[in-house]
């Protein structure tokens, strides 16, 4: 795909040019909303719906965008890493308007309370209905982290998302949290309930014995005419970030050459457009847009960042849009493609913010919604206890229901230190509102949650602390392999993170004294890797953040004082707003 200079600025203003008024909506009732808000006039002949990392959530809820999301080296500066009012002046939109609430944390605990929930897959179904009822031939795909991240989906196997996508008419999926399932209840969905529904595609996961193909590694479908073809990228350090017992008899990776392999082969059967759906995280699709030719588009999930336009990146084959859609199912993207006989010739594509006030439930959604619950209803709305401030996940170093958690940890445990993993997913609950088991769960809901006590000496500490910054803050992308930065509780710590691996953690504290890297300390943490876990005899998490909660006095839990380390090096970054 080739850019002209006018059609690349045509990209920078495509913000302000898809612009949401809701203001002008916000006293209309649902269906007059819906249709003055998301009455997205078609362009092209083949369009693409994109949606990534829901995380199981069936309903509407509330989800704070980060206000620590650093770009280190070349991408200081650069979307995705570009938070508040950097990124709000980067794709033009105007603050205070719908869409700043929706890609910023900006006055969040306010505006959410104004603008409502957002996501939830009755409202969901209704918007991808009415864009592929104006749109002929659209596909929905969806990125993975699909199946992961609620009660309902852990207490089903899956079963509730993998009905859910059915009937939303998802086409195509990739994965990554999936996989944490084991590969036998992996593939029996993908050959038996999505068998003649869904096709699921990752060129790059393979058998470890013979090489073979696990999945199919891109499917061909036709668009008015026109062939297109959907080659799928999951995660490729699954066995690193979760369990490898979970998928001992499958490799993972990057694998660029088999991915140029592929869209060769797709070209050579005649696909005139090329995209990928990709679970790698942006940073990576942004390098592997550079290297790999002949994709028109990467359509990203995995570090949930919700990118308001495409972002092209120029390789020896032309130009590759790159996209990312956001989590929780609070973005749909809508990518459409004008398509000659040479291939893309132009495009338009939107990110479309779902809130759910401002969208008509769809029935037929609703009522499977309502019958997965109902078995589990009584279960999901206890009330812990009530949350005196405001709850959220997301940010590099840590987030208030991060927080919460450590404290629980080494509370219930006696533990001096907690380590709790640096997950992305989870929802947010506003100051003043009930913490029901169902958004407890939200948080901890994984198939190997067992809380653990170790004694670790502060050396072990130190370089665990290390080890994870380099996951996270190394300039290659390809070596970026989890997710944030593991949470801290009880100790306090300087992060340096454009320094060498095994130099950007200093100053470690605990309880006013330095860390003493030969004595042993109580460390609490939660979700470990090892196969031995399993049979270790350790409670589930959610045992513990509960018998904290509701220990708490009055029921109610005081606002959280964050703990996060001390940046060095750090000031005027564009990912960080304090």
């Amino acid at each position: 795909m080739n850019l002209s200079k006018r059609e690349f600025l045509q990209i920078l203003g495509a913000a302000s040019v898809a612009g949401l008024n809701l203001g002008q909506f916000a006293d209309a009732d649902a269906a007059t909303a819906q249709q003055g808000l998301y009455d997205i006039a078609p362009f092209g002949n083949v369009s693409l719906l994109h949606m990534t990392d829901c995380h199981a959530q069936l309903q509407p809820i509330y989800f704070r965008e980060p206000h620590v999301n650093m770009g280190i080296g070349a991408m200081q500066g650069k979307m995705p890493h570009l938070v508040g009012d950097k990124l709000l002046q980067f794709a033009n939109i105007a603050p205070g308007s719908a869409q700043a609430h929706a890609f910023t944390y900006i006055d969040f605990e306010k505006v959410a309370r104004s603008y409502g929930k957002v996501g939830g897959f009755a409202h969901l179904a209704t918007l991808v209905k009415q864009l592929k009822g104006s749109r002929p031939g659209a596909l929905l795909l969806d990125g993975g982290d699909t199946w992961q991240g609620s009660a309902t989906s852990l207490w089903t196997q899956a079963q509730d998302m993998v009905d859910a996508c059915k009937l939303l008419g998802v086409d195509v999926m990739t994965g990554h949290w999936e996989f944490t399932y084991g590969m036998d209840r992996v593939k029996e969905i993908v050959e038996k309930d999505f068998n003649g529904h869904i096709d699921f595609v990752a060129q790059n996961v393979k058998t470890t014995d013979f090489g073979d193909q696990v999945f199919k590694p891109y499917v061909i479908r036709q668009i008015n005419g026109v062939s297109v073809a959907i080659i799928g990228q999951a995660f490729p350090y699954t066995p690193i970030a979760n369990p490898r017992y979970m998928v001992a008899d499958w490799s993972f990776g990057i694998q660029d050459e088999n991915l140029q392999s592929m869209v060769d082969e797709a070209r050579g059967k005649g696909a005139r457009v090329v995209v990928v759906l990709s679970h790698n995280g942006m940073d990576v699709d942004l390098k592997m847009a550079s290297r790999v030719r002949g994709v028109d588009a990467i359509f990203g999930g995995h570090t949930h960042d919700g990118v308001p336009i495409a972002i092209p990146v120029s390789n020896a084959g032309g130009t590759t849009l790159v996209t990312n859609a956001g989590s929780n199912g609070k973005f749909l993207g809508v990518m459409d493609f004008q398509v000659g006989s040479g291939g893309v010739t132009d495009f338009r594509y939107r990110l479309l913010p779902v809130f759910s006030n401002q969208i008509k439930a769809d029935p037929a959604m609703a009522e499977l919604i309502e019958k997965v619950r109902k078995p589990y209803i009584a279960k999901l709305s206890e009330t812990l206890a009530v949350t005196d401030g405001l709850l959220y996940r997301r940010g590099n170093f840590n987030g208030s229901w991060d927080q919460l958690v450590c404290d629980a940890l080494m509370d219930v445990q006696g533990a001096d230190i907690a380590l709790s993993p640096g997950f992305r997913w989870g929802t947010t609950i506003l100051p003043g509102e009930p913490i029901t088991r169902e958004l407890m769960m939200d948080q901890l809901a994984i198939t190997y949650p067992y809380a653990t006590v170790t004694e670790m000496t502060g050396e072990t500490i130190k370089t665990i602390l290390e080890d994870v910054a380099d996951n996270l803050f190394n300039p290659d992308p390809y070596y970026q392999q989890g997710g944030d930065m593991v949470r801290v509780g009880g100790l306090h710590y300087s992060c340096e993170p454009e320094q060498k691996m095994g130099q950007r953690i200093s100053r470690l504290m605990l309880n006013g004294k330095p860390l003493d890297a030969s004595r042993t300390y109580k460390v609490a943490g939660w979700a470990p890797v090892a196969e031995a876990a399993r049979t270790a005899g350790n409670k589930p998490i959610w045992d513990v953040v509960e018998t904290w909660l509701k220990a708490q006095p009055d029921g109610h839990i005081k606002t959280r004082t964050i703990n996060t380390p001390t940046l060095i090096g750090m000031a005027g970054n564009s990912g960080l707003a304090l």
